[in-house]
């Protein structure tokens, strides 16, 4: 994408262009995209009914036979937002979608296995009068993993919006004794639409006290008192991207427990940061980080993967574990969010989402890490 591109919105026609070229390596003369997700991508539309075909033959003509399809209530939307391809309306819209690509006889037509139910299928080979279906894959998300200059802006709103968010809670108090799990959370989420989020990215994790041990605990009545860990996990949209970031806070002064845990955590953390570079094995992330919990003797305390993409969704592609597969591509969003839980008295993660780059990555999420204790 150019820069001047970059400063209007994404190149649909470019996205578009890059996955034909996916589509010829697998050998297959159109991809039905069913994935809603995928469809936004592609084209922009946000729709809650669609499905797109991508037509690979012929790279100069393409477009004229790749096609959206949505039901009338979308009628306006699919021509305001996806103004550059042919549109269908019918309420079954991949049935449609399908007897196009059979009069037009495209022949082979991958299609989402990893989406797709056995029934949706039955009916495209029902629909498809001689066209052959065959599983494609992740080719949009493989497209998906590397941000452009667009989504990479989008995303450092969005973490903006999160790390703003976290700061008003602070100042206006919303964070002490005597407050529940829940009440902060909203507080916290509704700070968060003050500085400009569209949605929230997932429900806002807020644990206190031993539910700082649960990694994915969710709000409950359970109330904030001195001397607990409060573990937040939260992240805002903005632009359709998502921003995710994990502070662990203390209510009153720390133990010594708590300090020798939160440095360890930050360790790790500071870690899995510094491995992120082109080319470096998935795995070997996971591990830097990893190495130095379990140095510490607590690797059976840090029960998850290191982190994951971001980006269209919360939880993208690249997954950054022990058993992560590949290499960092330069360009690629990701978390790095290490985390030591102590069942029944209490844990910390801290998560930041960051871009990689050549020389070290981009921090996205810049509230201090430093342990912050609140009086």
């Amino acid at each position: 994408m150019s820069a001047d591109h970059a400063g209007r919105g994404p190149d649909y026609a470019a996205r578009r262009g890059a996955l034909r070229s996916l589509l010829v390596e697998n050998e297959v003369d159109a991809l039905l995209v069913t994935d809603l997700v995928n469809i936004r991508y592609l084209t922009g539309f946000t729709g809650s009914n669609a499905t797109l075909l991508v037509h690979s033959w012929d790279m100069r003509n393409a477009e004229e036979r790749t096609v959206i399809g949505t039901d009338g209530r979308y009628r306006s939307q699919v021509a305001e937002q996806v103004p550059d391809l042919r549109s269908e309306i019918a309420r079954a819209t991949a049935r449609r979608i399908v007897a196009l690509a059979g009069e037009w006889q495209l022949g082979r037509i991958g299609y989402e296995s990893h989406v797709v139910t056995v029934d949706q299928h039955r009916g495209f080979v029902e629909q498809g009068t001689g066209l052959e279906f065959v599983a494609a894959p992740g080719l949009v998300e493989q497209l998906r993993t590397v941000k452009d200059a667009y989504e990479i802006e989008q995303l450092r709103a969005a973490c903006a919006a999160g790390d703003a968010g976290l700061a008003t809670l602070l100042e206006r108090g919303g964070l002490r004794p005597g407050r529940t799990e829940r009440q902060v959370a909203r507080d916290l989420e509704w700070a968060m639409f003050e500085h400009g989020a569209e949605a929230i990215a997932f429900e806002t994790i807020v644990a206190t006290g031993a539910n700082s041990a649960i990694p994915h605990h969710r709000p409950t009545e359970a109330v904030l008192a001195a001397g607990d860990f409060v573990k937040l996990d939260f992240g805002a949209v903005i632009g359709g991207y998502h921003s995710d970031m994990t502070r662990t806070l203390v209510l009153g002064a720390p133990t010594d427990w708590q300090r020798e845990v939160y440095a360890l955590v930050e360790e790790s953390q500071r870690a899995g940061r510094k491995a992120l570079h082109p080319g470096v094995k998935i795995s070997d992330v996971d591990a830097a980080a990893r190495s130095v919990i379990e140095a510490a003797g607590h690797g059976n305390l840090f029960v998850h993967g290191l982190g994951h993409g971001v980006g269209l969704q919360i939880h993208e592609a690249p997954g950054i574990a022990k058993t992560g597969t590949g290499t960092l591509l330069s360009g690629v969003a990701v978390t790095v969010e290490p985390g030591v839980y102590f069942p029944g008295r209490g844990g910390v993660r801290i998560e930041d989402t960051l871009v990689v780059r050549e020389g070290g990555p981009e921090l996205l999420t810049h509230t201090s890490k430093d342990l912050t204790v609140v009086e």
